[in-house]
């Protein structure tokens, strides 16, 4: 085992790994001497991300820990190969003019691995764009400075919405702030066409649900701006906060927890499911008008 810079994946690592060492009901000093590892530091360095694990070393973990699931040891070696090696994705190489910086870097690789990601949003969710409403979206960022970037970047967004269609899909929860939908992005034409593509979309995936939040609900818990969760078969949930030049990964239980409960509150303050259908519905009939 070698010591590291902890990274986000790193950090996961270790976070299911203290998981699982809780569920057997171990002490880090009880669980160090039986792995043979140099006391607590040695289990500490490896929990908190600063120490890599081959997966030879996960073996002893499974046996330690009663880890008798072949699923849970999977997910955990999966998680221990992107943590030891910087293993790239097919996007990561497809696309690799497209990612600048090594937070993009990491949150595909954590979309990638996510099970359920929910969403308090000012514009539609990048797994739900529609091709023209990414465009405009992209352009209008002046973040790409060439019409040949713009369009990488956006076949990158486009390529990601796999994560719908892959055999075990990403479930979305996106609650929307209703000025999300009623901004003119790319025109009116572009925007009735993003607009019907999430009525489409949640009618085709029992997985993506979409809660409209309206301007008349007043102060609400996201008041301070978007964010998102973003949960995992193993390990706690990540909160993702995205500024104009990064993206902030919070997951100390206190930060994540505040977010969640700002999620469970917006929740009841926006539209249900069918009002929020009905709601998108009739911004597309009022567009023609």
């Amino acid at each position: 085992m070698v010591e590291a810079r902890p990274n986000v994946h790193r950090r996961r690592l270790g976070s299911a790994l203290r998981s699982l060492r809780s569920g057997a009901g171990l002490s880090m000093e009880e669980a160090a001497e039986r792995l043979g590892l140099a006391g607590k530091p040695a289990l500490s360095k490896i929990e908190n991300g600063k120490q890599r694990v081959s997966g030879l070393g996960l073996t002893a973990f499974f046996q330690i820990y009663g880890v008798d699931s072949e699923e849970t040891r999977a997910k955990i070696k999966a998680m221990a190969s992107l943590a030891a090696s910087g293993k790239r994705t097919n996007l990561l190489d497809e696309y690799k003019e497209a990612i600048r910086t090594h937070e993009f870097e990491d949150y595909l690789h954590l979309e990638g691995m996510a099970a359920m990601a929910e969403a308090y949003l000012h514009v539609v969710p990048g797994l739900l764009q529609t091709e023209d409403y990414a465009t405009a979206i992209v352009e209008r960022s002046q973040k790409w400075p060439s019409k040949r970037e713009v369009k990488h970047f956006v076949d990158l967004r486009l390529a990601r919405q796999v994560a719908l269609t892959r055999e075990n899909p990403i479930t979305m929860w996106s609650i929307l702030d209703e000025a999300a939908l009623r901004r003119a992005v790319g025109g009116p034409e572009v925007m009735r066409g993003q607009l019907q593509h999430l009525l489409d979309m949640m009618e085709k995936h029992s997985h993506v649900e979409v809660q409209v939040l309206p301007f008349s609900a007043g102060a609400h818990a996201g008041i301070d701006g978007p964010f998102q969760l973003l949960h995992f078969q193993v390990g706690p949930p990540v909160a993702v906060v995205e500024t104009m030049t990064t993206s902030v990964y919070l997951e100390e239980d206190r930060d994540v927890g505040r977010y969640a409960s700002a999620l469970d509150f917006l929740r009841t303050q926006a539209l249900d499911g069918p009002a929020s259908r009905r709601f998108i519905h009739d911004l597309i009939k009022d567009s023609h008008t």
